[in-house]
Parts: C-alpha cells; sequence; structure tokens
C-alpha cells in the first residue's frame, strides 16, 4: 500500500466515527449531512500536513477540489446524490494515489455488500429493528452512504495494519 502506517494511524481515529455517522444517517434518512462531510474535510487540512509532506498535501487537496467538481457534474445530471458527492469529495484526499485501484476494488466489494445486506434486511425480521428508517421505502434508490463510509474506513484500517 502507498499510504502510510503513520498517516493511517492519525487519520483513522478522527475519520471511523465519521465514517459510521455517515452511514448510519444514509441508511436512516437517506442523507448524508453537511457537517458530516465538512468535518471529514477539515480532519484532512488539519492533519494532513502533520502526516504528508507539503507539496503531497497540496496534491491531495486538488484531488478533493477535483472531485467535489465532478460530483457537483454528476450530480446535476442525477447520477448521484448531492451528500455522496460531498463525502466522496471529502474521502478523496485520505487517499494514496497509488492504492487507488485497491480502493476501486475495496469500494465495489463494500457496495455489494452494503447492497446485499441492506435488500436482505429490507425483507426479513431485522427490519423491525428499525421501522422507520427511509431507505427501506425508496425502491430502487439506495443509500450509497452505507458503502462509502465503510469503504473510507477499511482502507485506513488496512493501511494502518499493512501500509508502507
Amino acid at each position: 500500500m502507498s499510504i502510510t502506517v503513520y498517516a493511517a494511524l492519525w487519520f483513522l481515529p478522527f475519520v471511523l466515527p465519521l465514517c459510521l455517522y455517515t452511514a448510519y444517517t444514509d441508511i436512516a434518512s437517506m442523507r448524508i449531512t453537511n457537517p458530516t462531510v465538512i468535518t471529514l474535510a477539515a480532519v484532512f487540512v488539519i492533519i494532513g500536513p502533520v502526516v504528508l509532506p507539503f507539496e503531497t498535501y497540496l496534491w491531495h487537496l486538488l484531488a478533493m477540489v477535483i472531485a467535489l467538481v465532478v460530483g457537483i457534474i454528476l450530480n446535476a445530471g442525477g447520477v448521484m446524490g448531492a451528500g455522496d458527492a460531498k463525502f466522496i469529495a471529502a474521502a478523496t484526499p485520505f487517499i494514496a494515489l497509488g492504492d487507488l485501484r485497491l480502493v476501486m476494488a475495496l469500494f465495489m466489494a463494500t457496495l455489494l455488500a452494503a447492497a446485499l445486506t441492506h435488500r436482505i434486511a429490507k425483507h426479513t425480521v431485522a427490519r423491525r429493528f428499525a421501522p422507520t428508517w427511509t431507505s427501506w421505502q425508496q425502491g430502487k434508490k439506495f443509500p450509497m452512504g452505507l458503502a462509502l463510509g465503510p469503504a473510507l474506513a477499511f482502507y485506513l484500517i488496512l493501511g494502518a495494519l499493512f501500509g508502507a
């Protein structure tokens, strides 16, 4: 992995609760809140210069801006929700460029697991534990935060365990 153990260990305690909260709020209310994504971005802005070389830090900030612009365009085209686009932008700088293929594979696996789990739980007694969750009644719409949050969390956990 390209992310260093040092960086992953610094980011993880701050990012993990935000990732879990993102998954919860998206499944419960089909919303990824602005304070959550602002806090996620702020974690990188504050901790990034401590754990990354300054030039690398600036490139990661540029990647966040690019991801936000692409996300806004995709949201305007109806491809994804605004919260999903903002979360992706805020999560982008935490990912080392050399790990992009790994993150894409990790996200696809997380997305498949989340979608399958959500669809199964929707039609079983598990739904009784949270009968008011908005995501149960959304038809084909899926709470993407249920996959986005855990994918970033798993990446940082793997970075902490197997990073450079």
